[in-house]
């Protein structure tokens, strides 16, 4: 239960290198919010914690050596995140910045295109926030979450 078929530090270089080619593939991948993963999204995660686990165990079962590999990754959460609290530079390679999908009406398929994102999701999107008319957005924008932000034109009559 406690004994290491490799060395303690061995789990923690492997979850390093693990944790940091996931984190640059779902970077390059974009950006989607667990909540808007559609269930191609959900199984190739699921599938990718499965893929590299023993790539960061090197087979080890251990109690022992899972709570290292464990440790590492919530280290590495903690350490990103004060990392990116900290620094803007940084805040924009890792977590990127957010792109503005519409101005005054008027969509921005070139940052569609390279979000990924269609026009039926934009859509859904503007519907959630209860516009139903394109014309009527000043500002959608893609936040780091993955969430569309919409901000509705002034009504002029007011």
């Amino acid at each position: 239960m406690l004994n290491l078929s490799i060395p303690w530090w061995e789990f923690v270089v492997r979850a390093l290198v693990v944790f940091g080619f996931l984190l640059f593939a779902l970077r390059v991948l974009g950006k989607k919010q667990i909540g808007q993963l559609a269930p191609f999204d959900l199984v190739l995660l699921l599938i990718l914690s499965n893929a590299v686990q023993n790539s960061m165990n090197a087979g080890d079962n251990s109690l022992l050596g899972g709570l290292i590999s464990a440790a590492t990754l919530l280290l590495l959460d903690y350490f990103f995140g004060w990392v990116t609290f900290k620094n803007k530079r940084a805040s924009k390679l890792i977590e990127g910045r957010p792109e503005v999908l519409i101005h005054d009406g008027k969509i921005f398929e070139k940052t569609l295109i390279k979000e990924r994102i269609n026009h039926n999701t934009l859509e859904e999107a503007l519907r959630k926030e209860g516009v139903f008319s394109i014309q009527d957005v000043h500002y959608a924008i893609l936040e780091n979450s993955g969430a569309i932000s919409v901000i509705r034109k002034k009504d002029k009559t007011t």
